[in-house]
């Protein structure tokens, strides 16, 4: 059962390689974002401390989200989809396979390179270690959550505004625990018991989202 889902990985992940385009696009999208903030606000350090967490996490939210609409859009237009559906093979560690794949692709480059950006918002070395695990820690969370948007909103017209409205009020515990986190850490509290619910959180995702996906998806073919 686990070569499905490495196999599946390995084929995402050749997939995503070949359309960088994708990837690039996310990754400027974040960087572009967060580093506005800085330039309007101007050089008020505290100020910047304080809206960092948002900041960063809002950014990464929505970056993550950018590919959703795509997770199983171009499987199923050519047919790739279906053919996985009917092999003898649960769809639930296919969907795994395909989440952590998203992961791989959209929420790991962030977690990577939000250090970088979270220098120009004056955090300390802990909160910026904090900001990266709270990253890691959550983003899959969101891959997770997304799927089942995905799934639901398959061959809908007009599916990519659907998912938004369906994916995002799922996405707020996941963004109060994450900008928590790192504010604790900014304001001497610890953000350990952040951290704590964000992986929680993560774990419910990937053990539940595969499934209720495979569900959805199987709805759709139909």
């Amino acid at each position: 059962m686990s070569n499905i889902v490495f196999s599946v990985i390995a084929r995402d992940l050749k997939l995503a390689m070949r359309r960088q385009a994708d990837i690039v696009s996310a990754l400027f999208f974040f960087i572009i974002v967060v580093s506005l903030f800085p330039l309007g606000i101007g050089p008020e350090l505290d100020l910047l401390r304080q809206l960092a967490p948002g900041v960063l996490w809002v950014a990464a939210l929505l970056a993550t989200m950018l590919s959703l609409p795509r997770l199983f859009a171009d499987d199923h237009r050519d047919g790739t989809l279906e053919q996985l559906a009917l092999s003898p093979h649960p769809l639930g560690l296919v969907v795994t396979g395909k989440v952590i794949a998203h992961w791989l692709v959209s929420g790991l480059p962030l977690a990577l390179i939000a250090p970088v950006l979270g220098i120009q918002f004056d955090l300390s070395g802990e909160a910026l270690l904090v900001l990266t695990g709270a990253i890691l820690l959550g983003t899959p969370a969101l891959s997770g959550i997304g799927a089942i948007g995905a799934a639901l909103t398959l061959g809908l017209r007009g599916g990519g505004v659907l998912l938004s409205l369906l994916v995002l009020p799922l996405y707020i515990p996941v963004l109060i625990f994450g900008a928590g986190a790192v504010d604790a850490t900014v304001s001497g509290l610890g953000g350990e018991g952040h951290l704590s619910l964000l992986a929680a959180m993560t774990i419910a995702a990937i053990g539940f989202a595969p499934w209720a996906s495979a569900a959805a998806l199987k709805i759709a073919l139909e």
